[in-house]
C-alpha cells in the first residue's frame, strides 16, 4: 500500500519546515550563547578600591592578574611541645642545663622551661622564632640528650639537617635472655668500651648503650655501618673479624671523600 502523499516530503521541504519550527527554550538559549558577541573588552580593565589602590587586573581573555604577595610578618601561631625526661637521666639534665638551654634560646629562638614536677623539658615559640622548623630541631636536641648522648653531640642536630637517630633493642636481632643477653652486651662495649669506640671512629657516629637498647645518632650512611657491626656482634662474630670489616669500611670511607 503507497504511503500517504502527506507524508512524503522532499528535502529541500523538510529544510523549509525545519527552519520555521521554533526551538525550545534551553535550544534558544544556547544560541543567543553561541552567537552572542565577544563580551570581554580587549583593553585590560582594573577594578579599583576607594582608596584608587588598584586590587585586582583582566587580561584579554578575562582572566584576573593579581599583583604580588606583599612580605609581611603577620600574627604567628604560639605552638608548645613537652619533652618528657626519664628519671634517670632527671639529674644528668639538672647538672647539664647551663649548656643545654642557651642553643635553645640564642640560635633557635625558642622558650624553654624545665618543669621537675612534670619530669618534662616544655618549649614554646613566640614572635621572635623565625624558623618555622625550629620547634621540631628543639625537640629532636632535647629527646637526644635524654636518650643518652653528650649536649656537644646533640647540638649537631640543630647545626646539621642530614643527621637522624635509630633506635632498637637487643631483641630485635637475636633473642637473648640471662647471661646471653648480658655476653652480648659486653661484646658490644668491650674492655673500657674500646670496641664501643671503635665502632664510634670507623663509622663517624655516636652510640649510646642503655641496658638492651641501643641508639645511634649519624648520618643514614653512617648509621647503616655502625648498625651491621653491632648486629654481627650481638649473633656471636669474634671482635676481631669485626674490626677488619671496619677497618675496610673506613678505608673506603677515606677514599670515597
Amino acid at each position: 500500500m503507497p504511503a500517504p502523499t502527506a507524508l512524503l516530503r522532499r528535502p529541500e521541504e523538510v529544510a523549509e519546515v525545519a527552519a520555521n519550527v521554533p526551538l525550545p527554550v534551553e535550544d534558544q538559549d544556547d544560541e543567543l550563547l553561541l552567537d552572542a558577541p565577544d563580551a570581554v573588552p580587549s583593553e585590560i580593565s582594573a577594578i579599583q578600591t576607594a582608596d584608587g589602590d588598584t586590587e585586582m587586573a583582566i587580561d584579554e581573555e578575562g582572566r584576573p592578574r593579581f599583583a604580588p604577595a606583599k612580605n609581611t610578618d603577620g600574627p604567628r601561631r604560639v605552638e608548645t611541645r613537652k619533652v618528657p625526661i626519664p628519671p634517670h637521666r632527671l639529674s644528668p639534665l639538672k647538672a647539664a642545663w647551663p649548656k643545654l638551654y642557651p642553643p635553645l634560646v640564642e640560635h633557635l629562638k625558642l622558650q624553654v622551661r624545665m618543669n621537675t614536677k612534670n619530669k618534662a623539658v616544655e618549649l614554646r615559640s613566640s614572635k621572635h622564632t623565625t624558623d618555622p622548623g625550629a620547634l621540631q630541631k628543639g625537640e629532636d636536641f632535647v629527646k637526644a640528650f635524654s636518650l643518652g648522648f653528650d649536649v656537644e653531640d646533640a647540638i649537631a642536630l640543630l647545626r646539621l639537617d642530614d643527621l637522624y637517630i635509630e633506635t632498637f633493642e637487643v631483641k630485635d636481632v637475636k633473642t637473648l635472655q640471662g647471661d646471653h643477653l648480658s655476653r652480648a652486651i659486653g661484646r658490644i662495649a668491650g674492655k673500657d668500651g674500646k670496641t664501643k669506640f671503635a665502632i664510634e671512629n670507623a663509622s663517624r657516629t655516636r652510640v649510646v648503650l642503655a641496658d638492651s637498647k641501643i641508639h645511634i645518632l649519624g648520618g643514614f650512611k653512617n648509621i647503616g655501618i655502625a648498625r651491621e657491626a653491632i648486629v654481627s656482634l650481638i649473633l656471636g662474630s669474634p671482635p676481631g673479624k669485626v674490626y677488619g670489616n671496619l677497618r675496610t669500611v673506613a678505608s673506603r670511607m677515606k677514599e670515597r671523600f
